[in-house]
């Protein structure tokens, strides 16, 4: 299971690097919409990360600098891995969301929704880059295992 998991943050990592780079050769074409997306999808990983090995999580919709997306991304994966590694898949972590709502959901369960919110918000990005002109990523998994 946990060799499962490693590989699916390696896809996500790998495909948010992707749109990053492409963002990254266009950035005259990349609109707002866009620049939101991306900035929520690893805002969204990093909370999840955070609700389960603790420390400050960030803002689900904050903007950070253009520049530091790549080193988020790293970060995200890197720490999704030390989740799989130090935690039991069944283990339930109790958390709030970000209305201060508590919720109580397994590993496995906050992991998924981790990569699963991600690859939801990446075809968004690839249908706002197609209407900007850009050519989109083929982000699907199976594309990635070829």
């Amino acid at each position: 299971m946990k060799e499962k998991m490693v590989d699916l943050f390696e896809y996500t990592y790998h495909f948010n690097k992707e749109m990053i780079r492409i963002m990254a050769d266009h950035r005259e074409k990349v609109g707002g919409d866009i620049i939101r997306l991306i900035n929520h999808t690893l805002n969204a990983q990093q909370i999840w990360n955070s609700r389960i090995l603790g420390g400050i999580s960030f803002d689900v919709w904050q903007i950070n600098p253009f520049e530091s997306l790549n080193d988020i991304n790293q970060q995200n994966f890197t720490r999704s891995i030390e989740v799989i590694e130090q935690y039991d898949a069944d283990q339930r972590i109790e958390y709030r969301n970000s209305k201060g709502t508590e919720f109580d959901n397994t590993v496995f369960e906050m992991l998924f929704q981790a990569v699963n919110h991600s690859t939801y918000h990446r075809g968004q990005i690839n249908s706002l880059l197609k209407q900007s002109g850009i050519d989109p990523v083929l982000t699907d998994y199976i594309f990635y295992k070829r």
